[in-house]
């Protein structure tokens, strides 16, 4: 449904996104995560047809983004950060107004509004004023006028920005909805949100894709991040230090604490991710040790998100 190639953009002397590329199927919801001027916005802005890219190919459901920006933006639905809404309309009226620019035809125009209201649940507020409306229903007003022509894909850029924790939660399970008969790509900073609505992952940092996959299969291209946690028993701490350094030079400890005189938590990673669980249990039997308790810890969203926006900058994770 989206075709990226080689994509970049370029601000005069400041160059914003750095040959881009990725794609994204039919039904999918991909999470395009990044931090704050990571270069999600432009990225979107160029998918839409605001923007024109400096190089590199765009395409939309078959459609070159900089051939036919007209055709394009009959294929999206688009939710900017800030959503532009007349405070003085009601949300059928604000729909019906947005139906008509979206020139669907005005015999159909009353069911598109009907079916765009019934969709983000705001038939309680159809006939309100929108500068009345919670900061949650003004942002299912923006979903929508996005929805409101049944495009095949949706681009939605920052959706929960500012909301409480409820109103989060209600636009996620929006978004789930629409994602089970749409292509989305959802940009976001929030590592959580990403987690629950999307099936794939996409991460930007200044400008170029870091990683990009599911967060299990990201997880498994990168290495030195086998986590284990270990409760061990036969040992003092610091015995179990000595003990410790025989499992290899990769190993960086992480945490050892002496409960008692034989009781022993360890956490620590393994640097090339060689160091499975059977590596571990020969190694506590060589030395003596009892484990009570073996985990390895998986590797969250948030772990990889903070590796690897740092190795960008050359910083140590």
């Amino acid at each position: 449904m989206i075709e990226v190639h080689g994509l970049s953009k370029r601000y005069g002397d400041v160059e914003a996104v750095k040959d881009v590329s990725f794609s994204v199927g039919a039904d999918q919801v991909l999470g395009f995560l990044g931090p704050n001027g990571a270069g999600k916005t432009t990225v979107m802005k160029v998918l839409t047809g605001y923007h024109f890219p400096t190089s590199g190919e765009a395409k939309v459901d078959g459609v070159s983004v900089q051939d036919h920006p007209v055709e394009v933006k009959k294929r999206i639905g688009y939710l900017p950060e800030s959503v532009p809404l007349y405070g003085d309309l009601s949300p059928a009226e604000y729909l019906g107004f947005a139906a008509s620019a979206r020139l669907i035809p005005k015999v159909e125009q009353k069911n598109a509004v009907s079916r765009a209201l019934e969709s983000c649940g705001l038939g309680e507020a159809a006939n309100k004023p929108i500068e009345t409306l919670s900061k949650g229903y003004k942002q299912r007003v923006g979903l929508a006028q996005a929805i409101i022509h049944d495009p095949p894909i949706l681009i939605l850029d920052e959706p929960t920005s500012g909301l409480d924790p409820n109103q989060i939660i209600e636009i996620r399970n929006l978004i789930k909805d629409l994602g089970k008969s749409k292509t989305v790509i959802l940009s976001t900073h929030i590592l959580q949100e990403v987690e629950a609505v999307c099936s794939q992952v996409l991460i930007i940092n200044e400008g170029r894709i870091a990683a990009q996959g599911t967060p299990e299969e990201i997880a498994r291209t990168m290495k030195g991040r086998v986590s284990w946690d270990l409760v061990l028993k036969g040992k003092s701490a610091a015995e179990t230090g000595e003990l410790f350094r025989r499992l290899g030079d990769t190993v960086r400890q992480e945490k050892l604490l002496d409960w008692d005189d034989r009781t022993v938590f360890l956490s620590f990673s393994a640097g090339d991710g060689t160091v499975d669980g059977e590596a571990v249990f020969d190694w506590a039997v060589a030395g003596g040790l009892k484990i009570l308790s073996m985990n390895q810890k998986r590797l969250s969203l948030e772990d990889i998100f903070v590796k690897l926006t740092r190795e960008e900058r050359g910083e140590e994770s």
